[in-house]
């Protein structure tokens, strides 16, 4: 009898660290995927990025623009795999993940500039609460635990961690969720919720130690799942 893959949406917001998807996190995320015997398909929203960040000195670049879709299709290795974010239908998927970077609260919300009063991406609220509703489970990696998933969930009592930062552990609070410090090799799982979160880079420091948190993340998701 043939079974059937558990397939994952995962959701990028650019590409690189400090204006987009964190690439260790999000390689790191397609690859526990693939390992745990799953399929993933990438998702990100059509727009611009909010700016520019020359990696290499950490300025921001004036007058350059780049759009989230085309920068994600870096990571995802070109359109087979990649799709906007409007088109994604929860039905299609068992679970959708977001791995971290500054993109989480620069592109996919604004929670960079106003914290616990920022606002979401029309398409990523949609992405978030559509999957919620069908009871499917959902990854939050890094950042994202609160600049995307306290900001859609957080009336929820949804409970999640991004590490043990006490200033980005409060705004996740102040939107209305639970907080729960967690090493980096660690989740915090919310079963009523189906939410599953973990500090990768908020804690670091190394890519071996990020990796350790992000499959178990992987695993708890496919379980929550099946």
């Amino acid at each position: 009898m043939n079974v059937q893959k558990q397939k994952v949406a995962v959701v990028l917001s650019g590409c690189g660290v400090f204006d987009g998807t964190e690439i260790h996190e999000a390689v790191l995320t397609l690859l526990a995927i693939e390992e745990k015997g799953a399929s993933w398909h990438c998702f990100a929203p059509n727009i611009d990025q909010m700016h520019v960040i020359d990696h290499s000195t950490g300025e921001v670049q004036e007058g350059v623009t780049r759009n989230v879709f085309s920068e994600s299709a870096r990571i995802a290795r070109g359109a087979d795999k990649l799709s906007e974010l409007a088109e994604y239908d929860p039905s299609e998927f068992d679970a959708i993940v977001f791995p971290g970077g500054f993109g989480g609260a620069k592109n996919l919300s604004d929670f960079a500039v106003r914290g616990a009063e920022a606002e979401v991406e029309e398409a990523v609220t949609s992405a978030v609460r559509s999957t919620h509703a069908l009871g499917k489970p959902i990854g939050f990696i890094c950042i994202t635990p609160a600049s995307v998933g306290a900001l859609t969930l957080g009336g929820d009592g949804v409970e999640l961690t991004i590490g043990d930062d006490p200033d980005t552990a409060s705004a996740v609070v102040q939107c209305g969720a639970k907080h729960t410090d967690c090493s980096v090799d660690d989740v915090v799982v919310d079963l009523e919720h189906k939410v599953v979160s973990t500090p990768a880079y908020m804690l670091g420091p190394s890519v071996s130690d990020v990796r350790k948190g992000i499959a178990k993340l992987v695993n708890e998701v496919l379980a929550l799942s099946s």
